[in-house]
């Protein structure tokens, strides 16, 4: 049974879980049920992503998301393709709040006398019924003209199988492939899937497309809001594939104010290798986006802020992957949200940083004439902020003109004191 929702009709009636997006403009408040707060797509990454989609030529037909949750992506489709929007959402009570949320952000943007917006329907069934989800409908439209795809995976888990994602991709898929515009590039199709696949599971997911569209174009993408780890992970496919691009990687900015930081390539990802070896005096380390390390886009990155300077990866594992390298990096606009932190290695510390040791840490800082150093190394949760206050606070003191840090050496206890560029005596690579 299919039912359908006007959103400039629908009520907030029985929706109690509501809250600020701290990425959404000022007053704009969505709506959640059933714990959906946690699940839903920040605003900013919604709003970034539609207007990416916004950038393809899509035909005539419905701006389809067979399972919207809160509805907050299908919202910024919304407003930002002007386009009628066809949401369905399996649980009633999730499916109104997605409905409020469609008509929220459309009385924001003042755009409530829009006919596109007149024709949106959200629909409380089940996505992979296309043709009693269609029948449900009071327009004309029975064609898709994007198809936007994010299921349910279990929570909490760092792996999971493609047969827990509900709805399921390869019934989805078939169910409404009879249904898309026709077009010269395919059908356009977003799927929105879990930053925790592994690459034999993405093989699986394109393999599942494959069997409805063989060899449809695809861009693989991977997104990072930054805390080196990757957010969101996506596959374009069709109308919507990057023509330039099969593997895509995007910085989200810390303010919707800034663009944001794109990488693409059409080769296929090196595989990288770490070089066990001494650190050294006067040589440059870099802790680099783990995130953009996963999407196998850090050799590309590398080949233009770093050419012909090959360097050594220190270690490639956990959420600091550490480069060391002859040259100081070569850093355009953007760059250095790609970055943890660089520079050069000024001094070697064979002692390990603790309470009773912090003070000789700040000794050599202040013979480097360092007015600041960050710690960049992994630390006991409850030790970090006790050494790096001590630092701050004793560092402020003094009449330092520079900045640093401080890395371990993955091989060994070695601490390295790191100048970082943009100081007193190295002038910015720009």
């Amino acid at each position: 049974m299919h039912r359908s929702l006007t959103p400039s009709e629908t009520t907030i009636e029985g929706l109690v879980e509501r809250a600020q997006d701290t990425t959404a403009p000022e007053g704009l408040v969505f709506y959640h049920a059933n714990e959906g707060r946690p699940l839903a797509t920040p605003w900013q990454v919604a709003a970034l992503r539609a207007g990416m989609v916004g950038r393809h030529r899509l035909p005539e037909g419905w701006v389809l998301d067979c399972a919207c949750g809160s509805g907050i992506q299908l919202a910024a489709y919304a407003t930002a393709l002007k386009r009628p929007v066809l949401g369905v959402e399996l649980a009633e009570e999730r499916a109104k709040a997605s409905a409020v949320n469609v008509r929220s952000l459309v009385e924001h943007s003042r755009a409530s006398d829009e006919d596109w917006y007149r024709s949106s329907r959200i629909i409380s069934g089940d996505g992979t019924d296309a043709v009693g989800v269609l029948k449900s409908l009071d327009e004309p439209w029975t064609t898709v003209a994007f198809l936007h795809l994010d299921p349910a995976r279990p929570r909490n888990s760092r792996t999971h199988a493609l047969e827990e994602m509900q709805p399921p991709l390869h019934r989805v898929l078939a169910a409404w492939a009879p249904h898309f515009t026709p077009s010269d590039a395919g059908p356009a199709i977003l799927l929105d899937l879990s930053p925790r696949l592994t690459t034999a599971q993405r093989t699986e997911v394109e393999a599942i497309v494959d069997d409805t569209w063989p060899g449809i174009a695809r861009t693989w993408e991977w997104t990072s809001r930054g805390r080196g780890r990757v957010d969101r992970l996506a596959l374009w496919l069709g109308g919507v594939a990057d023509p330039d691009a099969t593997r895509r990687f995007v910085r989200v900015p810390p303010s919707m104010a800034d663009q944001p930081v794109i990488l693409r390539s059409t080769t296929l990802a090196t595989e990288l290798e770490e070089r066990h070896h001494p650190p050294k005096r006067n040589e440059h380390v870099s802790i680099l986006d783990a995130a953009l390390l996963e999407s196998g886009l850090m050799v590309d990155w590398l080949a233009r802020v770093a050419p012909n300077d090959e360097g050594r990866w220190a270690t490639l594992e956990g959420r600091r992957p550490q480069l060391h390298h002859e040259r100081p990096l070569q850093l355009q606009s953007g760059d250095q949200r790609l970055i943890q932190a660089t520079g050069r290695v000024v001094e070697l510390l064979s002692f390990t940083l603790d309470e009773t040791t912090v003070d000789r840490l700040v000794t050599v800082a202040l013979d480097h004439r360092l007015s600041s150093v960050k710690l960049r190394f992994d630390l006991d949760p409850a030790l970090q902020p006790k050494l790096q206050g001590s630092l701050d606070r004793q560092l402020k003191r003094r009449h330092g003109d520079r900045v640093g840090f401080v890395a371990r050496h993955p091989h060994g206890e070695v601490l390295l004191l790191c100048v970082s560029p943009n100081t007193s005596d190295e002038p910015a690579v720009i």
